[in-house]
């Protein structure tokens, strides 16, 4: 190893001390996302998202930084992700008047809905042959960040692995949707943003906002209450399956 790549790893292992280096990273990143996304003309298989992780895991590659070193300064951002999602009230309520007028149809819906979208996850995971730790990493992919994370510590997960489900769950979600609700004739931005939320959290609730405020509105909606929904009866299914 030559004097100056010595230099820059100790200047590098320096950096990694403090939140500074993550943060850079991450908003460079992002920015890069959403350059490419405008670029490619806003395509729902590549939200801006999608991007930043993918140019993250390259520049953590190429000057080998672990994950974890990037991850410990990066927590004060994941923490935001909790202000962040409360935020989301302020569209609830400007379209709370569409809301209440649905609110029998949604509640019937969303918890079905969501046990459907943990369960076929973990079928799919176990008949591939699944540990139990992959198991419980993946039954919350379909829960906002703050609230999956909490799941996932409780049912014994990964949650790096979690974050990559999470990831890709938002947007397949995105896409699907994109590609399969004009060929089923679907055309209400109220059932569009709730599938949104439902099955794409974050990110299909960013695609929604993207449509309309009332999308944006019923994919909080939808979100919020998935959270809330897996978040009491998935650790309680866990246990009772037997696995913790």
């Amino acid at each position: 190893m030559t004097e100056a790549s010595a230099l820059f790893h100790r200047l590098l292992d320096h950096l990694l001390e403090s939140p500074l280096l993550a943060v850079v990273l991450t908003l460079l990143a992002y920015s890069i996302g959403i350059r490419v996304f405008r670029r490619l003309g806003s395509p729902a298989w590549c939200p801006p998202v999608l991007v930043a992780a993918v140019v993250v895991a390259v520049i953590l590659w190429l000057f080998s930084i672990e994950y974890e070193d990037y991850s410990r300064g990066s927590t004060w951002l994941t923490w935001l992700l909790g202000p962040a999602t409360v935020a989301l009230g302020v569209p609830l309520y400007q379209q709370f008047h569409h809301i209440r007028a649905l609110w029998r149809p949604i509640l019937l819906t969303l918890p079905p809905a969501a046990i459907l979208a943990a369960v076929y996850a973990l079928v799919l995971a176990s008949w591939l042959g699944a540990s139990p730790e992959v198991m419980a990493s993946l039954a919350p992919k379909s829960v906002t960040t703050p609230i999956a994370v909490g799941i996932t510590a409780q049912i014994g997960g990964s949650l790096s692995l979690m974050m990559g489900g999470l990831l890709i769950t938002g947007v397949v979600a995105i896409l699907f949707v994109d590609l399969i609700a004009p060929r089923l004739g679907i055309r209400d931005e109220r059932i569009i943003g709730l599938v949104l939320g439902i099955n794409g959290h974050a990110i299909g609730t960013v695609r929604a906002f993207e449509i309309s405020a009332t999308a944006g509105a019923f994919s909080s909606l939808g979100m919020g209450l998935t959270g809330v929904f897996t978040a009491v009866w998935l650790p309680i299914a866990w246990q009772m399956l037997g696995f913790v």
